[in-house]
């Protein structure tokens, strides 16, 4: 399938430009940006462009696996390396020889292993878990980050060394909210392509008024956001309810949409309301409740629905953040079940 970069801001013209200079020399480069903005679509077209297209595509999260199985699935390991270990495995990084090896989220690898991918790069070969032999692997490593690692080097949480090996250059990927004209270039493709893939007859012609509200919107989630909100309108349509849910959806409530508005002694749906609905109580709840939700939506998302992680960031038990995802009703995106 056909590969494409959609866009006409200056951002997306100039990223293009990089993965033509940056495929024909293979260098090695850091693809930096927020989540959802189409880290992974600028390696698949690295790639795609670059002498090295007939090899594989390895993909690596180094976000989502503890250190122990990270270092495995990247590098292998020989059997009875450890408990379990019952049969020799190749890694990633010898199963991408001849191709790209994708490291997404470097900037959350440990320093421990950061030392060892190091010297992978250095000498083009490395030793698997529980092994003496040494394994030569020419792939090209592309690595992609949401973090700012010049801050992680100055704050000694990422290697200087490794840093300067690996970014050779920086291709930085702006968010949707900067570059709003990119957004109609996006629903035009996005409708065509989930047309076809939900079979529908014809996509469909959205309206000014839905697309004024899609242009509008901050999309915090950027790219993937928009890609979700486009997939349930051609689903469910372009309803008024549906769309103004869809852009105050993904939890990111302002504050007043988490404040009451009551305007002569009526709410929001029209109706009357009575003095004795006016509880502090329940309106702290409602409003902890919301912002809660947008906290650990953030979270979850920010680390791809790993909840081991999210616990830790959130400073919460694995058993409490399973009990409010039970109680919020969150639902990770298709991606990530």
């Amino acid at each position: 399938m056909k590969t494409e970069l959609i866009g006409v801001s200056q951002n997306i013209e100039r990223v293009r430009e990089l993965i033509s200079q940056v495929a024909d020399a293979c260098l090695n480069a850091v693809v930096c940006g927020e989540t959802g903005v189409g880290k992974e679509l600028v390696v698949k077209l690295l790639h795609q462009k670059s002498c090295k297209k007939s090899g594989p595509l390895i993909k690596v999260n180094c976000a989502a696996l503890p250190d122990t199985l990270l270092e495995s699935e990247m590098f292998g390991y020989d059997k009875g390396a450890f408990t379990g270990a019952m049969h020799q495995r190749r890694g990633k990084y010898e199963q991408a020889k001849e191709g790209v090896l994708f490291l997404d989220e470097i900037g959350d690898m440990s320093m421990a292993l950061q030392s060892k991918l190091l010297h992978a790069l250095q000498d083009g070969e490395f030793v698997p878990l529980g092994s003496e032999r040494a394994v030569k692997s020419n792939a090209w490593v592309i690595t992609a980050t949401n973090r700012e690692l010049e801050k992680d080097l100055k704050l000694k949480k990422f290697r200087s060394d490794l840093y300067y090996r690996i970014c050779t250059v920086k291709i930085y990927i702006e968010p949707l909210r900067k570059r709003p004209e990119d957004i109609q270039a996006l629903i035009s493709y996005y409708t065509n392509k989930y047309s076809s893939q939900f079979k529908r007859k014809q996509a469909p012609s959205l309206s000014n008024d839905t697309i004024d509200k899609l242009c509008s919107y901050h999309w915090p989630g950027n790219v993937r956001e928009l890609q979700n909100v486009l997939r349930r309108i051609i689903i469910l349509g372009e309803g008024q309810e549906s769309i103004d849910q869809l852009t105050s959806i993904r939890n990111y409530a302002k504050h007043n949409d988490i404040m009451p508005n009551f305007k002569n002694g009526f709410g929001e749906n029209g109706q009357r309301v009575d003095l004795e609905d006016f509880s502090l109580k329940k309106y702290r709840k409602q409003a902890a409740d919301q912002i809660e939700k947008s906290v650990i939506s953030y979270v979850l998302e920010k680390t791809y629905w790993n909840r081991s992680k999210a616990c830790k960031i959130l400073k919460v038990s694995y058993k409490t953040l399973l009990t409010k995802i039970q109680e919020l009703e969150l639902k990770p995106p298709y991606e990530y079940v």
